[in-house]
């Protein structure tokens, strides 16, 4: 009796280890490296992306996908940029990633990208039209003129940093991201 025993209890702990070899657990990290450019002036919430394994897919010793392995993603969040502020917004999210032949589904956390801020080179280019105006007006006008020409600049330089400003987020191919998996992914 106690031998049977001994081998159900040894027969339940090989199944406990195959069945953590067939999970990706929740807070497992995986690099890729996506494979075009994606820019928030163009891209779509939802857009698929492909992209691969930059390292071993490694779960409790075991490696279930080499470094290249395919992966798939989509955009989960995409806002284009404003003219004049709030610079362009991207997400990105792992959905797949191939196991033995076999896209397996996973969840992950997002990795996400910000356009350069605006306010730097809008003030350059609203100060130095003003700057601008000022000095042409000034020599022109007088003081009198000056002042005109400094409103007259001001508005030159927003009409430049409006047909100018957009700063888009851009993750460029072949950009590397870690991400985490935010449930546990079953490996059929």
């Amino acid at each position: 009796m106690l031998a049977k025993s001994l081998k159900v209890t040894a027969l339940m702990a090989v199944l406990a280890v195959a069945a953590m070899a067939t999970t990706i657990p929740a807070g497992t990290k995986i690099t890729v490296r996506i494979g075009s450019q994606i820019n928030s002036g163009t891209a779509k919430t939802g857009q698929s992306f492909q992209a691969n394994l930059t390292h071993n897919l490694v779960v409790n010793g075991k490696t279930l996908a080499k470094s290249g392995a395919p992966a798939k993603g989509k955009v989960s969040f995409a806002k284009s940029s404003g003219r004049l502020h709030d610079p362009g917004e991207l997400s990105l999210r792992l959905t797949a990633v191939e196991i033995d032949g076999k896209m397996v589904p996973i969840s992950t956390s997002a990795f996400r990208a910000k356009g350069k801020s605006h306010t730097k080179s809008n003030v350059t280019k609203i100060g130095g039209g003003a700057a601008a105006g000022a000095l042409i007006g000034g020599l022109a006008g007088g003081g009198k003129g000056a002042l005109i020409g400094t409103a007259a600049g001001a508005g030159a330089g927003t009409a430049v940093a409006a047909g100018t400003g957009k700063e888009e987020a851009v993750i460029h191919a072949e950009t590397a991201f870690t991400v985490s998996t935010t449930k546990t992914a079953t490996v059929k």
